[in-house]
C-alpha cells in the first residue's frame, strides 16, 4: 500500500475500534458481500478509490448502494468510501481487511482463528490436489466455497469458515496460502500480535516452541504469535521470517553458503 492508503486504512480500522461490540460476524460478512460487489463493478470501484471525488459524495453513494445491510457495516464502507486511497486494489484490501477485523475481535474467547488458518495453511500446503482445485481461476468459485465448508465442517470455528470462505470467493489474485498467511496477520494484529513463521524440518515440541517464542519477543520487542511450517528440505535447525524480517539458521542454508564458498 502507498502511504496514502496506509493513512486510510490505519482511520478505517479507528472507526472499527470505534464501533465495539457492534462489529461481529455477521457485519464482516456484509463487508466481504460489499467488497464483491465493488469488485464486479468496474464503476463503483473507480468512484469509491477516486481521490478527487467529493468524500461526502462517495460516502452517500455507498449507503444508497448498501443501505440494505448492516448499519455497522454500511457506516464502515462510508468511512472507506470517505478516504483517500492510492489504488482501487486497496479499497478492496481493506474491505477485507475491516471484515476480518470484524470476526477477530468479536470471536468467543478459546477460538483461536490465526490457528485454524495456519492449520489449514498447512493442510493445503500438504494437498497439492486441494490447493489446486482451491486456486483453480476456471472453477466456479461457489463451488470452491462449498468444499471450503465441507473440508473444515466440525473441524473450526464458523469465524474461520467465514474467513476462507471469502479468500476463495475473492481471491484477488493471490494464492489460497498467501490469503490463509495474510488473513492470520491480520487476525494476529486486531489481538496486538505479530506473526513470526518458523520453518524446521519436522514439529518443535512445545517446550521448544514455547522457549523460542519467548527468545524472539524479547528480540523484537513485540508479543508473538508463533506459526510453525514442517519443511523438509531445511533438513535440521530453522528459519525464521518475521514481516520482512528473516533469521536462517538451517542446515540447508549453511550448506548452501559452504558451496558459494567453495565455488568462490
Amino acid at each position: 500500500m502507498g502511504s496514502a492508503s496506509r493513512e486510510a486504512l490505519a482511520r478505517s480500522v479507528s472507526a472499527l475500534a470505534a464501533q465495539g461490540s457492534k462489529a461481529d460476524l455477521a457485519t464482516a460478512e456484509d463487508l466481504f458481500a460489499a467488497g464483491r460487489v465493488v469488485a464486479d463493478s468496474a464503476q463503483l470501484r473507480a468512484v469509491v478509490s477516486d481521490p478527487s471525488a467529493d468524500p461526502a459524495g462517495k460516502t452517500a453513494l455507498v449507503q444508497r448502494v448498501f443501505g440494505s445491510l448492516s448499519a455497522p457495516a454500511v457506516e464502515l464502507l462510508g468511512v472507506i468510501a470517505a478516504e483517500r486511497w492510492s489504488g482501487q486494489n486497496d479499497v478492496l484490501a481493506a474491505i477485507e481487511e475491516l471484515g476480518v477485523r470484524s470476526i477477530a475481535q468479536s470471536a468467543p474467547k478459546g477460538v483461536d482463528i490465526a490457528a485454524e488458518l495456519f492449520a489449514f495453511g498447512g493442510a493445503v500446503t500438504s494437498d497439492a490436489q486441494l490447493e489446486l482445485a482451491l486456486r483453480s481461476k476456471l472453477a466456479d468459485p461457489t463451488a470452491k466455497s462449498e468444499l471450503v465448508e465441507r473440508l473444515l465442517n466440525g473441524k473450526a470455528s464458523v469465524q474461520t469458515v467465514a474467513i476462507v470462505r471469502q479468500l476463495v470467493l475473492q481471491p484477488r489474485g493471490r494464492s489460497i496460502r498467501e490469503g490463509l498467511r495474510e488473513a492470520a496477520r491480520v487476525v494476529a494484529a486486531q489481538s496486538g500480535l505479530t506473526v513470526a513463521t518458523v520453518f524446521t524440518a519436522k514439529q518443535l515440541p512445545a517446550a521448544q516452541a514455547e522457549r523460542l517464542q519467548a527468545g524472539l519477543a524479547a528480540k523484537y520487542g513485540q508479543k508473538l504469535k508463533i506459526n510453525q511450517v514442517v519443511d523438509p528440505t531445511i533438513l535440521g535447525g530453522l528459519r525464521v521470517q518475521i514481516g520482512d524480517d528473516v533469521i536462517d539458521g538451517s542446515i540447508a542454508s549453511r550448506i548452501t553458503d559452504l558451496r558459494l564458498q567453495l565455488a568462490g
